[in-house]
């Protein structure tokens, strides 16, 4: 059986071109290294190295056994390290920032599910709807709506499937009526949101964008689903932001054969040398929490396509 210090050796082999070389750099001595290696050559029935007495170059069947080597090692050594990040508990500090609907309303509770599994970790949630710098900002990670495509960033998925959908109160709906096209949204007062100094007024919902207008706005995307509870007109939210209220009837999806624009949601780094075990075990408990959701989305009505 291939003994795993003997592939080590065979690998740094193949990279140094001398067993002294990799008899220093491990602490061994040049025969015990080139031992290792013939009892390798003999496991596999194959000669790895061309040997003289000047030179130490890798055979045809050395050449082609080098790359399965180095994966064998790598898969251990992953296996290895996650082990000992599962084993380990984790500590420190960990800095969340999140969007004010996300961060209050779903976020929360999954938070401290995650606070309560890992007690010696502090937690820090920084909750607004400007968007962190995460490289500036006092925050390891970020939680941002949108598409990603800036290198400088780690964006790691968690639930792509997210879109926004039209939504209103039923009392709303009762005394102003249903629009039933994208265009009506014109003559409903639509409940708006700015973000650095930008008005958010251009809804695009199907194959179509609408200017759409309205008495009310503000800079908190909260307030703006607290209005559109209040019967005060149409908002356009992301539907993890609103699906708690469509399944408790405080809010009716409109439109809802409209598909609406995709509004990602994915858990950002600056590097990846800080995806920490705890951003890792957050991360995925993120993902576990959130997919049950992606079906709940397609019950609504709203995930349907734009009608031809």
């Amino acid at each position: 059986m291939v003994r795993f210090e003997d592939l080590q050796l065979f690998v740094r082999t193949a990279a140094l071109g001398s067993f002294s070389n990799v008899a220093r750099e491990v602490g061994l001595l040049p025969g015990q290294v080139a031992a290792a290696i013939k009892r390798l050559e003999r496991d596999l029935d194959v000669r790895l190295f061309a040997r003289s007495t000047r030179s130490l170059r890798l055979t045809a069947e050395g050449e082609q056994y080098l790359p399965f080597a180095r994966e064998v090692l790598a898969t251990l050594q992953e296996g290895e390290d996650r082990m000992r990040r599962e084993n380990t508990e984790l500590q420190g500090l960990l800095q969340v920032s999140a969007p004010s609907d996300l961060g209050r309303n779903l976020l929360l509770p999954w938070l401290c599910e995650f606070r309560r599994q890992h007690p010696a970790l502090d937690l820090r949630l920084l909750v607004s709807d400007q968007v962190a710098d995460v490289f500036k900002d006092p925050v390891d990670i970020a939680l941002r709506y949108g598409v990603f495509d800036d290198a400088s960033y780690v964006a790691l998925p968690l639930a792509l499937w997210n879109r926004r959908v039209l939504v209103a109160a039923p009392d709303y709906l009762r005394r102003h009526g249903k629009p039933r096209t994208p265009e009506e949204l014109r003559q409903h007062p639509c409940l708006l949101y700015s973000l650095s100094g930008r008005l958010y007024d251009r809804w695009r919902v199907g194959d179509e964008t609408v200017q759409v207008a309205g008495p009310l706005f503000s800079n908190d995307a909260e307030i703006v689903r607290r209005w559109a509870i209040a019967g005060e007109g149409l908002a356009y939210k992301s539907w993890l932001d609103v699906h708690q209220d469509i399944e408790a009837g405080r809010l009716e999806p409109v439109l809802p054969e409209y598909r609406g624009e995709p509004t990602p949601l994915n858990l950002v780094c600056p590097h990846r040398k800080q995806y920490s075990p705890a951003v890792q075990q957050l991360h995925a408990l993120l993902r576990a929490r959130l997919e049950p959701l992606h079906a709940r989305l397609a019950a609504t009505g709203a995930w349907q396509q734009t009608p031809e």
